[in-house]
């Protein structure tokens, strides 16, 4: 899942990164309206985390501009207004919760996976296709009932074409989503090929009936074995 912290503070932003980052998310971050701007334009992220009082911009308008233009992207308002109004209008606005200053991480933890599980219509904490099956909350990996140890980053990527079943994905829109948008500064994308190589071997040896394949040309598609 990946996150965008929009939040001036340096020291909170940094912390909130860190924290979220150590549960598995991919966060990126933006200080102010302008960079939030930026990035909300050129990518898409699960959930943002808006704070009202930005120094060269209102949280608020930046807020209704997402919604304007059509993204499914979730909000949370985090700010040090703890007011009705603000409140009020985030949420006539589009938000999907405020949450107001000081917070405990754990506490902004449990409100993006609410608003992630009202968003999904349900709660999942298991995927499978096929004889694979991952566990969310545990960010275990199994074929056939069997555990199958994988890295942090190989998780991600199976996590990503589980998710997307029978689709052809690029593999720069596959970095962007498991690396973060940092992945622009690379010159080639040989740490994909990598990973995904040894992810596909690790399904392989354990019988997996599903895997990644290469689409020439095109990207990586999750598939039946027989396809």
């Amino acid at each position: 899942m990946k996150l965008l912290i929009i939040e001036d503070d340096n020291s909170l932003r940094e912390i909130m990164q860190r924290a979220l980052q150590g549960e598995g998310y991919v966060v990126e971050t933006a200080s102010c309206y302008f960079d939030a701007c930026d990035k909300i334009a050129g990518y898409s992220y699960d959930c943002i985390m808006l704070d009202i009082m930005l120094p060269d911009g209102n949280g608020l308008q930046l807020l209704e501009e997402i919604k304007k233009s059509g993204k499914e992207e979730r909000v949370i308002i985090i700010s040090a207004r703890d007011s009705l109004d603000d409140k009020i209008t985030g949420l006539d606005l589009g938000a999907d919760d405020y949450l107001a200053k000081p917070f405990y991480m754990a506490e902004l933890s449990a409100r993006i996976k609410s608003v992630m599980r009202r968003g999904s219509g349900s709660v999942q904490n298991s995927m499978s296709t096929g004889n694979i099956t991952i566990d969310l909350g545990s960010r275990r990996a199994s074929v056939a009932g069997k555990d199958v140890p994988l890295l942090k980053k190989e998780f991600d990527i199976l996590l990503y074409f589980m998710q997307r079943p029978g689709h052809i994905v690029d593999k720069a829109v596959l970095a962007e989503a498991v690396w973060g948008d940092h992945i622009d500064m690379v010159d080639n994308f040989q740490f994909v090929y990598a990973q995904i190589k040894n992810l596909r071997k690790k399904l392989t040896e354990a019988g997996a009936d599903t895997n990644i394949k290469a689409v020439y040309g095109f990207g990586y598609k999750f598939t039946d074995n027989e396809e």
